[in-house]
């Protein structure tokens, strides 16, 4: 009997590790899209701090059947996975690997690069603290892929607050800029994927937001508006 309560107790314990020290989840959910209506509708990101200089962050956006009322029918996903590690204690490079999954058939990615956060540059906290603006870069050098050409991607990454109007604003968005693409024509070279969020705390962590996308890949209805709801899950 003892060493079955000592293997039920270890049991215990060891289901109560933490995996991560801190981290995120929060939820998007779109019913208006302004001009594509096969837009996303949904998205999921996560991050999580993990030990060892570690940190874990994935995005999921799930797209809306063309010709359809938002949310009736999601036809289409999008995600991102990515592992990355701080160079040192103290050092605002990370390494950086992403995993880049999508609808469709050979057009998976993996890619390798280094992420600059530039706001935890010791040159510049002092400013970035003052703009309350936390700004990333991060440089895709190595991408695998089923393309025969040498592509490249340069990945931004900011959130900014505005305590001085209200500590229940804010703005946060990603521009994704990559090169050396095979493309068709109509499309522009080394295109822009660019999404900005004003997101107002309603009640706790319940957020009105609305997003303004811009899409290169699209042949046409380039620009587009989602306004919706997010909920956000901290631990």
């Amino acid at each position: 009997m003892s060493s079955i309560f000592t293997f039920s107790c270890s049991h215990a314990l060891a289901a109560d590790v933490r995996n991560s020290r801190a981290g995120i989840l929060d939820f998007n959910i779109y019913p208006y899209l302004a001009d594509v209506d096969n837009d996303s509708v949904f998205t999921l990101n996560i991050a999580a701090a993990l030990g060892n200089r570690f940190s874990y962050f994935s995005l999921l956006n799930i797209g809306n059947q063309a010709a359809d009322s938002e949310l009736n029918d999601t036809t289409s996903y999008y995600t991102e996975q990515n592992i990355r590690w701080q160079m040192s204690n103290t050092s605002p490079l990370d390494l950086t690997v992403q995993y880049n999954m999508r609808s469709g058939e050979d057009n998976d990615r993996l890619r390798f690069g280094v992420r600059w956060r530039m706001n935890d540059s010791p040159a510049l906290q002092s400013f970035f603290a003052k703009m309350h603006l936390k700004y990333a870069i991060n440089l895709h050098a190595i991408q695998i892929d089923d393309s025969d050409k040498r592509v490249w991607q340069l990945e931004h990454a900011f959130t900014m607050n505005f305590p001085y109007l209200s500590d229940r604003l804010y703005l946060a968005g990603f521009i994704d800029h990559t090169f050396n693409e095979e493309l068709a024509p109509e499309i522009p070279e080394n295109p822009i994927v660019a999404e900005a969020q004003l997101g107002y705390r309603l009640v706790e962590n319940l957020y009105f937001v609305s997003e303004y996308r811009l899409n290169e890949y699209r042949r046409s209805d380039v620009n587009n508006l989602a306004v919706g709801m997010e909920y956000k899950v901290k631990w």
